[in-house]
């Protein structure tokens, strides 16, 4: 009877990936003991030199805050490395990491010339894996990075949310709500990595229906530094249904008066209405949501 070794490699990945980042290390150091001399050992802790470590090409971490670097390597100076890294062997006494690059930062800073590290054999597949879920479950990441990793680890990694999900310790309706911040445009996206924006501003301005009325909700957001809470007012007052009245000829808006209308739209940051009443005569509409919005409406009356 003939074995398909192929299939039963595949099986096994496969299995490896339901039990999350734990798995996939037991795996990867078996893997190791098969092939390599029982003794050499890679489950041990070694001091490796910073000079021969590379950086992970799959790392989901795209920005270091420097100031929090820079305490990490004054701790690091004093303290010494309380956890080690996890790396892999890539060929001689030349080594990349699978996680622990903030570590590695601040041990450069500090001075220091070798590193304690675990080190594993994988390959890049398992790489990217144990990179993403390592960084997910113990980096602060930015909402951006995290929903980047969760989209990485489903396209990449073959995963479904609901198996994303048991990998990370999150619910699918949580694991959803990040990759639903990818769909929001470049500029909300930046301001999300930058910590300009929260998690709780960008899931309400998600539910907008257009990216233009998502950039001028988000513009007023940061430049009035709006809470939570007004951004959602601001958004229901967007999708509000308006009351159907039968048209005259004394309401219908001109394409003058149209674009009037936008451009005070614009100016005072909510939506301004013209009516005409009359040949010559109507009124215009600058609704308010609180206290602080009306004055913030008057100051620019004033300007």
């Amino acid at each position: 009877m003939s074995v398909n070794k192929t299939s039963g490699r595949s099986t096994r990945r496969k299995n490896a990936l339901g039990r999350g980042l734990g798995a996939l290390l037991e795996d990867s150091s078996q893997e190791t003991q098969l092939r390599e001399s029982p003794t050499k050992q890679y489950s041990s802790i070694n001091e490796i030199p910073l000079e021969n470590i590379e950086v992970n090409p799959f790392q989901p971490r795209t920005h270091f805050d420097r100031e929090a670097l820079q305490e990490l390597a004054d701790s690091i100076a004093v303290q010494g490395i309380i956890q080690p890294i996890t790396v892999r062997l890539i060929s001689g006494d030349r080594y990349q990491i699978i996680s622990g690059e903030r570590r590695v930062q601040a041990s450069k800073l500090a001075g220091l010339t070798h590193i304690p590290a675990y080190v594993r054999k994988a390959n890049d597949q398992q790489m990217l894996e144990m990179a993403l879920i390592e960084n997910i479950q113990r980096e602060n990441l930015n909402a951006i990075e995290i929903a980047l990793s969760y989209q990485r680890l489903i396209s990449e990694c073959d995963l479904r949310q609901d198996q994303l999900g048991d990998r990370v310790g999150k619910n699918r309706s949580t694991v959803n709500n990040y990759l639903r911040l990818l769909k929001l445009p470049p500029d909300i996206q930046a301001a999300l990595r930058d910590t300009r924006l929260t998690m709780g501003h960008a899931r309400a301005l998600i539910n907008v229906d257009t990216v233009e009325h998502q950039l001028h909700i988000f513009q007023r957001a940061v430049e009035d530094d709006l809470s939570v809470r007004q951004v959602e007012a601001l958004v229901r007052e967007l999708a509000a249904p308006k009351k159907t009245k039968p048209v005259s000829s004394s309401s219908v808006v001109s394409p003058e008066l149209q674009s009037i209308q936008n451009q005070l739209s614009s100016h005072f940051g909510t939506r301004v209405h013209i009516k005409a009443t009359g040949k010559e005569k109507g009124e215009i509409k600058i609704p308010y949501l609180s206290t602080e919005d009306l004055n913030r409406i008057l100051e620019l009356l004033q300007t």
